[in-house]
Order: structure tokens, then C-alpha cells, then sequence
């Protein structure tokens, strides 16, 4: 005979009886005793395993990073994820890893609380700073000694569409591929250093267009899937290894200014002894000798070829600040207006704005 019970925390239980001639009083007793010990168990369990798994849960809560999209969302959390270990021991925290497919996903889930710390480039890291109560703690280096990298315009080798000359004079017969409004140079930059002074505005005149990551405007042109791409020294290069097929069909027609260097942010809610703990990590990392010091060398190399760290402060983002502002003047001086009062009022914003920015990233500084 079998005789269902339900324990107190949900769970059911079927009660076998081995010989059918048992007297009810019996069977009354031991369904008790059962229940008595599913009760038991539930209620040492409330005592005892929940707040020490919450306090658990608390100490060990994983400090969020998020990661600027370059390549592949799967190829940039492989190449951060060796650091980003060493990081965790430094630290003595655990530390995941948020990576996305575009800007627009990292801005949504920063605006989110969704990261604590992240990796970003100029307009990016002015946002979060201005914006979403971040500061930076550090800027990457590179190899070449230079204190950015440089916007870049390719095309084909061969075809119908391959001189910058050709491409200033009939836009409108060209298929752009470019980064997103927020990447500096897979779009801010291009667009105020060269298109708007040449009075074409990139979302507006081109054929057609594609937007995504810098590695894939790079491979829409090489494929014919477009006819010029935007795109920058660094991950130009990092493109040359991992496509050298599709690379060796590209050119570079135009190069920009520099373009200052990327920038770790952390949320301003850890405070100056935990940015500083941080900081320290970065600027150390990958600068002793021996073979540990090999090996976070390495770790860098694979890491869009980066040198390491040095200490920044939210000043850093003044290029950045500079860049945005530009922009936004060009814009407001190449666009058609209601009248001259119009423009002067946009004019004036854009100047008071600026202004007020840059005094609080000079005075803020952390």
C-alpha cells in the first residue's frame, strides 16, 4: 500500500507499507513522526542556512566589468578574462565579465547599474563620468609609445570606388560601413575631421550604410559589401592577423589626428581607497620581471597589443570633451536653421555646456 504524504516545505513524500494488515493508529504515528521531521528540517534550515548564505552572497558579490566592444562580444571576453583574473586575487573580490556587441548595449546597461568598472574610449567614458557617477582610475598605453592611435578610411584595392578624391566628390555613390554615433573614431572623428568640413554628413549622404564593430566594417568592404569603412590604427592592425586574406584587398585612404587612448572607469559608489587598490593593480600590472612579469606581459599582448597602465584622473577626458564639442559646433554651423537667432541660441548652449564640463572634469579630478 502506499500512502502519499506532503511535507511542510512542499516536497512530497509516498509512504510504503510493507504489510497491508498494519493497524491505522500505527500508520497515524509514523505519517507524524515524518511530517514532525520535514517541519524539523524546514525550520533549522530558515535558522540557520539562509542568512549564512546571504552573508556569503554579500562578502563575495562579483564586481561587474564591462567591456568596449572591438571585436566579437565571445573574442573580447576571452582576451579580457586573464586579467581581469589576476584583478579578482589582487583585489581579493570575484570579478565577471559584461561583453557586448555594441556601444548601445554597454550604455543601456551602464545607465542600468548593470557595471562597476569598465573599459571605454573617449565620448563613452565622458558620458559615464559626466553622466553615471564613474571616475577614471587609469589609460591604456601601447607598444608604439604614441599617446593615441589615429581614425582611419578603407577601401578596396581595386575597383570603381577606391581614392578619397572619388569619394568627397559623389558620396552619395558609396556604401559606408561605419562604427556607431558613440565610437570616436568609427564615427566622431571622421565625421568632424573630415565629412562635415567637406559639408557631407555621414548618416545622410552615403548610398547606404552599415554600423558595427570595427573589425566588422572592415570585413564588409573587404567581402563587397560596402565600399568604404571606418576604422583605426590599433584594431586595423589586430585585423591584419586575424584576417590577413581579407586584409591584404584593403587600403588605407585617409588617416586622422590623434585620438587619445581608452580609459578604465570605476563607479564612484567603491570609494578612494578601492579606486586607488585598483589603480595600483593597472599601473603594476605586466612591469616586473621574471616569469610572472612574462606572463602578464603576455596577457597584454594578446589584449589588443596594450603596454599596460598609467595612473589617469577624470582630466584625461579633456581630448574627449574637446572632440564632443567640436563636433557639436560643426554640426550646429553646417545645419540648416529657422533663422541666424536659432543657430546663435544652439551656438551659445553648445559653448556654456562645454564650459561647464570641462571645469568639472578639471576640478572633480576623482
Amino acid at each position: 500500500m502506499q500512502v502519499p504524504v506532503h511535507g511542510a516545505d512542499g516536497a512530497s513524500f509516498v509512504l510504503h507499507a510493507r504489510h497491508t494488515t498494519e493497524r491505522p493508529r500505527m500508520m497515524a504515528r509514523r505519517v507524524l513522526a515524518l511530517l514532525w521531521r520535514c517541519v524539523l528540517a524546514v525550520l533549522l534550515g530558515l535558522a540557520f542556512a539562509v542568512p549564512m548564505q546571504t552573508a556569503a552572497a554579500a562578502d563575495e558579490a562579483p564586481l561587474r566589468f564591462g567591456i568596449l566592444p572591438l571585436g566579437g562580444a565571445f573574442e573580447s571576453r576571452n582576451d579580457w578574462e586573464p586579467l581581469l583574473a589576476d584583478l579578482s586575487r589582487a583585489i581579493g573580490r570575484p570579478v565577471s565579465v559584461l561583453s557586448v556587441n555594441s556601444y548601445e548595449a554597454l550604455e543601456q546597461a551602464i545607465q542600468r547599474d548593470q557595471v562597476d568598472m569598465a573599459f571605454l574610449s573617449g565620448k563613452m567614458a565622458l558620458d559615464t563620468v559626466t553622466q553615471r557617477r564613474m571616475s577614471v582610475v587609469a589609460q591604456v598605453t601601447r607598444h608604439d609609445g604614441l599617446p593615441g592611435y589615429r581614425a582611419l578610411l578603407l577601401t578596396r584595392k581595386t575597383g570603381p570606388r577606391t581614392t578619397l578624391k572619388g569619394l568627397l566628390a559623389e558620396p552619395e555613390r558609396w556604401r559606408l560601413a561605419r562604427g556607431e554615433s558613440r565610437s570616436v573614431s568609427g564615427f566622431i572623428v571622421p565625421q568632424l575631421q573630415l565629412f562635415l568640413p567637406n559639408h557631407i554628413a555621414m548618416e545622410t549622404r552615403f548610398a547606404s550604410e552599415v554600423v558595427g564593430t570595427h573589425q566588422a566594417t572592415a570585413l564588409a568592404v573587404a567581402n563587397g559589401e560596402a565600399d568604404v569603412a571606418t576604422n583605426n590604427t590599433a584594431d586595423f592592425e589586430r585585423f591584419k592577423l586575424q584576417f590577413p586574406a581579407e586584409a591584404e584587398r584593403l587600403q588605407v585612404i585617409w588617416e586622422s589626428e590623434l585620438i587619445p587612448h581608452a580609459q578604465i572607469v570605476v563607479r564612484r559608489e567603491y570609494g578612494p581607497e578601492f579606486q586607488k587598490k585598483v589603480q595600483a593593480f593597472l599601473v603594476e600590472y605586466a612591469r616586473g620581471k621574471g616569469p610572472r612579469g612574462d606572463a602578464e606581459r603576455a596577457v597584454l599582448k594578446s589584449l589588443h597589443d596594450l603596454a599596460g597602465f598609467v595612473a589617469a584622473d577624470n582630466s584625461s577626458l579633456l581630448p574627449a570633451a574637446k572632440l564632443a564639442y567640436q563636433l557639436a559646433r560643426q554640426s550646429a554651423m553646417s545645419s540648416q536653421w529657422v533663422n541666424e537667432a536659432a543657430r546663435q541660441a544652439r551656438l551659445q548652449r553648445i559653448e556654456s555646456g562645454y564650459a561647464e564640463q570641462t571645469g568639472a572634469l578639471r576640478g572633480s579630478g576623482r
